[in-house]
């Protein structure tokens, strides 16, 4: 007899439990080593996750909605058609086959190659003959009633996105000669605009009733976590003041580029690490890990609560076309809960932008692992008084750095917000080449 039990996975370093999204697959299907047979939501993003077993879905322990630690059992796979009584009865008593597996068996479609269940690294589990679909097409086809097999897939290697079936949805919603209306645009939210005022975006809407107790969410209770780790860590706080005409009116004439704010402040701050590799390093046991690539990472507050922080990978490097268009599939795809761990876990400096919401200033909390955050407020006008001593109207924002006392100390803080002053006051055209 072979029941192999399977256990809810790790998918990224801080998960220490996972929800159960939906399963895939149902109780009594065949399963194929290397197949989706469901989808977990981590601390970080919703992910397919595969059985490196061929057999059959005997009995589900954990149904969707439901939430499991890492490590425990939430479902049973038996070899044999004729097996999957006895482990219904298994779970049923609570006790596990003597001859069923003692290791996990289920792995994240973002495995490398040499896990057994082969998937490629972009997190696509294509496979000859096999249905791929992202956690969010599936949900949306699901909702919208669209068959997924009737659908070509847009992403990489023919896997279907949300976007495939939202499309063949407003098709089906259309008279015959109508063109197809495009996907609806993935709303954003702080922290993702520039800081000059603009009209404040709406706050997330939280279902909830007076007196009522909501539970966390999956990335409520990462963040809670994460925080509390925060508070062991000496820090200090640094304030500056940036004017910002020249970053503004060179914001103005690329915009229509694709050029976002969020990608200059991320690139400016970045060449500005090139000259202060200690803002850009972390405390470790062993001593200053100073850090090969310059990764910045920008707080995204989550519609439906959380926090979660987009990686620009080596952002000094990128120009900022490309910077710009990486940033706006990264927020994308964090909506859609469909960022690999790289794209959340790699950064080395962050960046957190209430300027939108007219916050003038504020301190923001050192990420665990992190040497420094930067916290940029509103961009107003001021009047100030000028090198020929008159007096002027200047466009300036606050911003304040949080950093590690333990390896950076005031004066390292101070010239480098210096630096990044002198570097969007006096020559922000150069965040172009």
């Amino acid at each position: 007899m072979s029941i192999h039990e399977v256990f809810m996975p790790a998918l990224s370093s801080t998960m220490t439990e996972g929800k159960i999204v939906s399963w895939v697959k149902s109780p009594g299907d065949k399963v194929e080593k290397g197949e989706t047979v469901v989808v977990v939501e981590s601390d970080k993003a919703d992910m397919d996750v595969e059985t490196f077993y061929e057999g059959f879905l005997a009995h589900i322990i954990v149904q969707a909605g439901e939430t499991a630690p890492v490590g425990s059992a939430i479902a049973f796979i038996a070899e044999t058609e004729a097996e999957i009584e006895t482990a219904k009865s298994l779970a049923n008593s609570g006790g596990v086959a003597a001859s069923a597996t003692a290791s996990p068996e289920l792995v994240p479609a973002t495995a490398s190659a040499a896990t057994p269940a082969l998937a490629s690294q972009n997190g696509s589990n294509h496979k000859e003959g096999r249905l791929v679909a992202s956690p969010r097409a599936r949900k949306l086809a699901k909702e919208l009633k669209v068959d997924l097999t009737t659908l070509q897939g847009s992403g990489p290697h023919g896997r279907i996105v949300a976007e495939d079936v939202e499309a063949l949805s407003n098709k089906d919603k259309q008279p015959a000669t109508a063109p197809v209306a495009p996907p609806a645009p993935v709303p954003t939210s702080a922290p993702v605009t520039p800081p000059a005022p603009r009209t404040p975006a709406p706050a997330p809407v939280v279902a909830a009733v007076p007196g009522q107790i909501v539970p966390l969410t999956t990335f409520q209770n990462a963040v809670v976590r994460n925080m509390v780790a925060t508070i062991s860590v000496p820090v200090f706080r640094v304030g500056y003041t940036i004017t910002t005409d020249g970053l503004d009116k060179l914001y103005k004439q690329i915009k229509s580029k694709g050029v976002t704010m969020t990608a200059l402040l991320a690139k400016a701050v970045a060449v500005t690490l090139q000259k202060h590799p200690l803002l850009n390093a972390s405390y470790s046991e062993q001593g200053i890990v100073y850090h090969s690539d310059i990764n910045i990472s920008v707080a995204v507050a989550m519609d439906d609560g959380g926090l979660i922080t987009p990686v620009l990978q080596n952002a000094d490097a990128v120009d900022i076309y490309s910077l710009s268009r990486t940033w706006k599939s990264l927020v994308e795809r964090a909506r859609a809960k469909q960022l690999q761990p790289q794209e959340y876990n790699s950064g080395t400096f962050t960046l957190s932008n209430l300027g939108m919401f007219g916050v003038d200033k504020f301190d923001a909390i050192l990420p665990p692992g992190q040497g420094s955050i930067l916290a940029i407020g509103a961009s107003r006008p001021q009047v100030v008084a000028t090198p020929d001593g008159l007096f002027g109207v200047r466009q300036q924002m606050q911003v304040n750095i949080t950093s590690d006392h333990r390896i950076i100390y005031g004066a390292h803080a101070a010239a480098f917000l210096q630096d990044l002053a002198k570097l969007i006051e006096t020559n922000p055209q150069s965040l172009t080449m």
